[in-house]
């Protein structure tokens, strides 16, 4: 098989990296030749950095290294059979991409985007053969992280979701199969764990170190919300929840939050900038946590039960399937464990008590129960049984 990748940016480069590694001939192209430089360079330290470790041997850094060929020009994609565009969040920008490498692929060239917030349908509408348009959402960075979400158009060929499934397995990676909704799965379902804990900042219930410290300490998430949104970027993630928050027709549970985007605004986009929600600049006080148990189980518990309700009503509606919900928040953001589980073993009675309390309290929609879990409530029952 032969991959064409558009973008050598970090997620660019990455795809290559891993496809090429998977033993596939892969054209990076950027019409930037200095980014393909830099794409070069950064692919050229990962591998040494593999081999040293002994991850790799010398032999296969330059058999993947032969495989890769760095392009400036669309006409070398001519004998590709996937295509895989990872450029700027931009709907007209990928269509008119598309366009131009239609005119050039085979005909039975299978095309990609790797967009994290935008419809693979209107992506896919640009082309004349939309039937062989599909989704592949990578994490960054992709040499690491192991979860490929795979998101079929309204408009994909029957069967290309499952064959991509399978061709995203057989390069190491975790592929899960997801619908076209805003978001995907890991994009939708993450949200509350950003939101409610912006929530709770601004209505004062803790600062920021406080909420971050109850996340890891009692929760055992990996990074708390706030050292998560700064390592992401302000101008990722705000621009994120503001996608997704608009493309359901803004519905409150996915408000975006004044904080944020007063952050967002002020240039202040977390550790690459020096300023966030923490100050990363030399000489700043890092915040000491106010390690109070019984506060620290009330932040987790009330942020824990908006993901868990975010994880059923996305079941509920079909976005995915219990199995895959569960490997996408695992290995998608590193969660302890899956949010249908969590619900299970906190108990569903619990969380639907939680979800109304919040809901009878503050007369906001973003605290309404899926009805999914109203059934299970009633009919007595587990999610994974």
């Amino acid at each position: 098989m032969i991959v064409g990748i558009i973008g050598s940016g970090a997620m660019g480069a990455g795809i290559a990296q891993v496809i090429a590694t998977a033993g596939h001939k892969v054209h990076l192209l950027d019409k930037n030749a200095q980014a393909l430089e830099r794409a070069q360079q950064q692919i050229r330290k990962a591998l040494g950095k593999m081999s040293s470790k002994g991850r790799i041997s010398e032999i296969d850094v330059m058999d993947i290294s032969d495989r890769l060929h760095f392009t400036e020009s669309y006409q070398d994609f001519g004998d590709c059979d996937l295509v895989v565009e990872a450029v700027v969040e931009d709907l007209q920008v990928k269509q008119n991409l598309f366009r131009e490498v239609e005119m050039i692929v085979p005909q039975d060239c299978i095309l990609a985007t790797n967009t994290s917030s935008l419809s693979i349908a209107s992506i896919a509408s640009a082309c004349e053969k939309p039937e062989r348009f599909i989704g592949l959402h990578f994490f960054n960075p992709a040499p690491l992280m192991p979860l490929v979400e795979v998101i079929p158009a309204v408009q994909t060929r029957e069967g290309l979701g499952e064959e991509m499934k399978q061709l995203v397995q057989s390069w190491g990676k975790t592929p899960v199969l997801a619908k076209d909704t805003p978001g995907f799965i890991v994009n939708r379902v993450a949200r509350p764990y950003y939101g409610e804990a912006l929530r709770l900042l601004e209505e004062g219930t803790a600062d920021i170190a406080t909420i971050d410290w109850a996340l890891t300490q009692f929760g055992g998430f990996k990074m708390g919300p706030f050292t998560l949104m700064d390592f992401i970027g302000h101008d990722v993630n705000y621009r994120v929840t503001e996608s997704v928050f608009a493309s359901f027709f803004f519905d409150p549970r996915y408000k975006p939050s004044f904080t944020q985007k007063r952050l967002f605004e002020a240039g202040y986009f977390g550790q690459k900038a020096g300023r966030g929600f923490y100050d990363y600049r030399e000489g700043a006080i890092t915040p000491e946590p106010l390690k109070d148990e019984a506060l620290g189980q009330t932040i987790l518990h009330r942020i824990l039960v908006m993901l868990i309700n975010e994880a059923i009503d996305a079941l509920a509606l079909n976005v995915a399937s219990a199995q895959d919900l569960e490997l996408a928040m695992i290995k998608g953001v590193n969660y302890p464990k899956g949010l249908l589980a969590w619900a299970d073993e906190l108990g569903l009675e619990k969380v639907l008590e939680t979800l109304d309390n919040l809901y009878h309290e503050y007369h906001e929609d973003r605290y309404r129960a899926s009805p999914l879990l109203r059934k299970m409530v009633r009919e007595n029952r587990r999610f994974l049984e």
